[in-house]
């Protein structure tokens, strides 16, 4: 009888400390979350997060449906995360392809791209004609932002009216993009790309660096996989482990 008593004292003991490192666990995700990039810049904070013994529950409403899948694989690459139950509802009064649409669709692009700027750049689409204006930082930066803009579905033509400003010595180069945020813009890009879309990849990333692995079909897919996870804004470098296998 005395033993029982023990391993009953000892459970009751150990039980507010489990819970504690629990609990712990769950306001580091939450917090994690909502501090990340993507909450808060591209997501513009529509997204709630809520955790309980590492599952999280997603609620709240975004504009497009590769939002709500970039919240979810967002909060799904933190640590301590079990699972994801993804609540966020997609409604939007833009029809998809029309001509706020494809602004929108601008915008998250260079919130996401590097060596671009979705804060200097104004995007006006009219029958799918986009004008950009604004100013960039150089020749590049304003050619790169024409290229990006040209990618996004039913965009006829681009008028690119960017001003180039040399920025002043010492000025900030923009905020740091967290781990998580960069791994699930990666993944978004390769998943969108019509030529990596089908590979099956793991991207993991690590104070900026992205780690890839996985097979790629021939030597230019696998250097293709790398451009375009160099092209994410916030990454440092590219690690490329994939195996080719033609």
């Amino acid at each position: 009888m005395k033993t029982y008593t023990r391993i009953a004292l000892l459970l009751a003991a150990t039980l507010p400390v489990a819970l504690f490192a629990s609990s712990s666990t769950d306001s580091k995700i939450e917090d994690a979350a909502k501090a990340s990039y993507n909450y808060r810049t591209v997501l513009e904070g529509r997204v709630d997060v809520k955790a309980t013994d590492g599952v999280v529950t997603l609620t709240g409403t975004v504009q497009d449906k590769d939002d709500r899948a970039l919240a979810e694989d967002t909060v799904d690459n933190l640590p301590g995360v079990v699972s994801v139950n993804n609540e966020i509802v997609v409604k939007s009064d833009i029809p998809e392809h029309s001509d706020a649409w494809i602004a929108l669709k601008i915008r998250g692009e260079l919130l996401v791209k590097a060596n671009v700027s979705a804060t200097t750049t104004k995007v006006d689409v009219k029958d799918g004609v986009v004008t950009l204006t604004g100013t960039a930082t150089s020749d590049a930066q304003r050619d790169l932002t024409e290229i990006y803009a040209k990618e996004i579905d039913n965009v006829k033509s681009v008028s690119n009216k960017i001003v180039v400003e040399v920025p002043a010595p010492g000025s900030t180069v923009g905020e740091v993009v967290d781990d998580a945020s960069i791994t699930s813009q990666v993944k978004f890009t390769l998943l969108s790309h019509s030529a990596t879309s089908a590979l099956a990849t793991k991207v993991v990333t690590e104070n900026a660096v992205v780690n890839i692995s996985g097979v790629a079909t021939s030597d230019a897919q696998k250097d293709l996989v790398t451009k375009l996870a160099q092209d994410t804004r916030g990454v440092k470098s590219v690690v490329n482990d994939m195996t080719v296998k033609g």
